[in-house]
């Protein structure tokens, strides 16, 4: 059985490795996008099993790439996972609660990540 690709999409390259080493030892293939423009390059080249993608980034963030990625019929079906730290950051940015919960994303994950629960997350959608 072919390895699950899963795509990383955030701004952090630390947290992009950590988590792309994660999921590597745990068997799966991982790729790397460092913003939301990249991101959707990246889902052209080579169509992911799943996504995981942060909220807050430059050029196209997380909410606008989900959104897109759930109204295309080619991609709909690819489950996202957003990583988020709005919560935290809303007193402070443009992002909103409201913003979060018309995304058709797939499941949240809250910064900083809980490994474990980010694996529970992905077993649980692949």
């Amino acid at each position: 059985m072919a390895k699950k690709y899963i795509l990383i999409v955030d701004d952090d390259p630390d947290l992009v490795e950590t988590v792309a080493m994660m999921l590597e030892s745990r068997g799966f293939e991982a790729g790397r996008a460092y913003d939301g423009i990249e991101g959707e390059e990246s889902i052209k080249e080579r169509r992911p099993d799943l996504i995981i993608l942060d909220i807050m980034m430059p050029r196209k963030d997380g909410y606008v790439l989900c959104a897109e990625l759930k109204a295309n019929k080619e991609t709909a079906d690819i489950p996202v996972v957003l990583l988020t730290a709005v919560g935290e950051a809303v007193p402070t940015t443009t992002y909103t609660h409201a913003d979060g919960m018309s995304t058709e994303a797939d499941d949240y994950i809250a910064k900083p990540i809980d490994t474990d629960g980010l694996m529970e997350v992905i077993t649980g959608l692949l």
